[in-house]
């Protein structure tokens, strides 16, 4: 995963553990303290969220344990590597589709923010500009030409996505 979504991870974590987390527990307190837990709506909830939450806590923690982080800024800018933003050309048709390669849990293919582990990452990986390739897909295949290769910070990106979507962009 990218540097930025290794730092989104830590701060949803630090958020949970040391803000929300407590928060839940005052809520819990305060509902117990009203008197039979066995019908008390409140303090159901609250031990319901607790549970959501420590899910939560495990499974951030596991995956800060087992990240492997990479700055894509270090990689040879002339190849297609983790971390890049691809212009590519359909062949067939010449429209234009842009793709930035980042790690699993980053990705947002409907926005172009494909996972390393893709078929179509890994068929552009290593390649350069002016590079052709053929993905082959289930219905056929599709022929590609890669028109240029950027590295943007996949924070910005997703960051731009987001303020588009605010304003009513696609």
């Amino acid at each position: 995963m990218t540097p930025e979504g290794y730092d989104l991870l830590l701060q949803e974590f630090k958020f949970l553990k040391d803000d929300e987390k407590p928060r839940v527990n005052r809520e819990k307190q305060v509902a117990a303290e009203q008197g039979d837990r066995s019908e008390n709506a409140e303090y159901h909830a609250a031990k319901e969220k607790l549970r959501h939450i420590d899910k939560r806590l495990f499974y951030l923690n596991s995956i800060i344990e087992r990240a492997q982080i990479i700055d894509p800024s270090g990689l040879d800018g002339e190849r297609v590597h983790f971390g890049s933003t691809i212009t590519l050309i359909d062949l067939a048709s010449e429209d234009e589709e842009r793709y930035s390669i980042c790690g699993v849990l980053e990705s947002e293919p409907e926005h172009g923010l494909i996972s390393i582990h893709a078929p179509l990452a890994r068929a552009m990986l290593g390649k350069r500009e002016g590079d052709e390739f053929i993905l082959r897909l289930p219905n056929g295949k599709k022929e590609y030409e890669i028109e240029s290769i950027e590295y943007i910070s996949i924070f910005s990106l997703k960051k731009n996505i987001r303020s588009q979507k605010d304003f009513g962009f696609k």
